[in-house]
């Protein structure tokens, strides 16, 4: 059984953990607002999404959008603009708000038919001399319960959904160390 890569890049090797790859397709899957924060437009939906409802303001505030409802007032009238440290802010709770919200039809999603095919597209060895090598090739899985890493995602806690996403590779049998790191994962929900 391999163990976890200890030093990758160390021969030239490019790639990000498999985890990270996971965590940017939930991400891209969860459909955030394209708009940028710092843009009017932005801005604004992700206020409107963050104060619609009581429901959405508890989330925001538990999330860090620590602000007066006067603020807020101003910011949605356009009559102030939030400051650098309040734009993020208003990201984060965004998108952590908006992970919450959209978890549990992910994971019903991911889960359904008996689980999901998932691409992996191994790491880049362009720049690793020829002897150092390894022959990779595309590879497959279905991933049957979604639950831990969604959990993982969800809450923002990476590495938990390195765990579980560790958990899963395994079963790729004696090779699941050489897609630790991968170019990317492809999946669909």
């Amino acid at each position: 059984m391999p163990e976890h890569t200890l030093e990758f890049g160390k021969f030239g090797a490019r790639g990000v953990r498999g985890s990270e790859a996971v965590f940017r397709r939930l991400d891209d899957l969860a459909g955030f607002i394209v708009s940028p924060v710092d843009s009017r437009r932005g801005l604004l939906a992700r206020l409107h999404y963050l104060t619609r409802t009581d429901h959405a303001r508890a989330a925001a505030r538990a999330a860090g959008l620590t602000v007066t409802d006067r603020t807020l007032k101003a910011w949605l009238d356009g009559r102030r603009r939030p400051t650098a440290q309040n734009l993020r802010r208003i990201e984060d709770a965004y998108r952590t708000v908006r992970r919450h919200n959209v978890a549990q039809h992910l994971l019903r999603r991911l889960n359904s038919r008996g689980g999901t095919r998932v691409e992996l597209h191994p790491l880049n060895q362009s720049q690793v001399p020829r002897p150092r090598q390894r022959v990779l090739e595309y590879r497959s899985l279905n991933i049957r319960r979604w639950d831990r890493i969604v959990e993982a995602w969800s809450t923002g806690d990476t590495e938990g959904l390195d765990d579980a996403w560790t958990d899963q590779i395994v079963d790729l049998g004696s090779q699941w160390g050489q897609y630790e790191y991968v170019t990317n994962v492809g999946f669909a929900a």
